[in-house]
């Protein structure tokens, strides 16, 4: 898998003579190694030494060791035994738990929430299913499902190996709306084998989070669950990031001063996020949408997810691609190809994201330096901003689907609570989920 080219989080136990400067010796040969600097928590102030611990970020085990091996060759600096891998730490036992609601005390407790007088709960709610909602945990609670056949940037990694990052979701919705998200992972590959395990699950659950599923398997998964379920549907991987990227958008144009109505939308590539971008685009009201991707099906995808009434300039064409960099105000790039947009296309007063990771179709600084009015590339896009709130506004509305308004709203919510100074708000910021969900509730029960 190619442990070497991860990123790794490794806290060191750094001891320095008391000499002013030291630590900063220190920490600039953590630089030369291409690792950025985390927490510094200070541990120990002596006479004649210090103590601190020192998060290193390094781009793999082989950097973490070199760093070490520099640092121990600066006179005064020592990196003490026992450095502690982070992320290791924070994973095992898991991430998530489930905690009991009810407190179970005497024998009455035990009627009371388990014989005889469940049973009556039981009877209602085999004559009213919608009392689920409210007498069992379903209203608040969805899975996360996945086959683990596209986990972050690593590929088809098997159903158990994305359960780490699935539980990292199910983290999430739990500390900022407080939702219940069960960890599902499917040893099921064919869509329609995936389709029948969901659609087994779901009488269980209030919504369905689709996550790290390859494409084009997954939009026939997401299509064939919402044809059949009344329940939100939501893939993250898809209209997660469209949410994001919406939102840093409507920041862009309010720092340009200028609106999103007479703004020109141009999207280059329409794989998974890319259609869902440019189809989230064409509900929030820009002057034109305009679309380049070199293969009829990404065109022929954005069509199917674009609201219905608005008109769309596509094409599969080196013309249109032209076309598409050179009229549109907003540009946004999610190609896969680093590099692709070279800084003499850049138009002058436009808002570029460029959105490959890791490396960017053009970089921020590129693109500014060119004439971009603001540019930003794909380390902005941080899901953990959109779906807390979308589920939690769509269970509070008991929505039966996630609407393109639902997202709009989304949206805007985050354009909303963003100050001037940045194109997106504090992912940690609880006020700011709140927000997105009370959006988005709002916009389910008006259509």
């Amino acid at each position: 898998m190619g442990e070497l080219s991860i990123e790794r989080d490794q806290v060191f136990r750094i001891k320095t003579a008391r000499i002013p400067g030291m630590l900063g010796k220190a920490l600039v040969v953590a630089g030369e190694h291409g690792a950025n600097i985390g927490e510094i928590k200070t541990i120990h102030i002596g006479a004649n030494h210090n103590i601190r611990e020192v998060a290193i970020i390094a781009p793999g085990k082989e950097a973490i060791e070199a760093i070490a091996a520099a640092m121990n060759e600066i006179d005064g600096v020592d990196v003490l035994p026992g450095r502690i891998d982070k992320v290791w730490e924070q994973h095992t036992g898991g991430k998530i738990r489930i905690q009991a609601n009810a407190v179970v005390r005497t024998l009455q407790d035990i009627r009371e929430v388990y014989t005889p007088g469940v049973a009556r709960v039981v009877a209602a709610i085999a004559e009213d299913e919608s009392l689920a909602d409210t007498l069992t945990w379903r209203g608040n609670t969805i899975a996360i499902i996945t086959n683990g056949t596209r986990v972050l940037g690593l590929g088809d990694v098997g159903p158990v190996a994305a359960l780490p990052v699935m539980e990292g979701k199910s983290l999430f919705y739990a500390q900022m709306v407080g939702v219940n998200a069960v960890p599902l992972v499917l040893d099921a590959a064919d869509p329609d084998d995936v389709v029948e395990a969901v659609l087994r699950l779901a009488p269980g659950f209030g919504g369905i989070h689709l996550e790290d599923i390859a494409t084009p398997a997954v939009y026939k998964i997401e299509r064939a669950l919402e044809e059949r379920l009344d329940i939100p549907i939501f893939h993250d991987d898809q209209h997660g990031t469209a949410v994001v990227v919406a939102a840093a958008i409507i920041s862009a144009a309010r720092r340009a001063g200028r609106s999103v109505g007479d703004l020109t939308f141009g999207q280059v590539g329409l794989g998974a996020a890319g259609s869902a971008i440019a189809g989230l685009a064409s509900g929030l009201g820009f002057k034109s949408i305009a679309a380049y991707d070199p293969s009829d099906i990404g065109v022929n995808r954005l069509r199917e997810v674009s609201a219905p009434d608005v008109v769309l300039d596509l094409g599969t064409t080196d013309d249109q691609f032209d076309k598409v960099v050179s009229t549109s105000d907003v540009l946004v790039l999610a190609t896969g190809q680093p590099g692709l947009l070279s800084p003499d296309r850049v138009v002058d007063g436009q808002i570029i994201m460029a959105l490959t990771n890791p490396l960017p179709e053009i970089t921020p600084r590129e693109a500014i330096e060119a004439g971009a009015v603001t540019a930003a590339d794909g380390s902005i896009v941080n899901n953990v901003l959109s779906f807390p709130g979308i589920f939690r506004g769509a269970l509070d509305a008991r929505a039966p689907s996630v609407s393109i308004a639902m997202k709009r709203a989304a949206a805007f919510a985050l354009a909303d609570v963003t100050s001037e100074d940045e194109l997106l708000p504090d992912p940690l910021d609880v006020s700011v989920h709140q927000a997105v969900a009370a959006a988005v509730a709002a916009a389910a029960t008006q259509t």
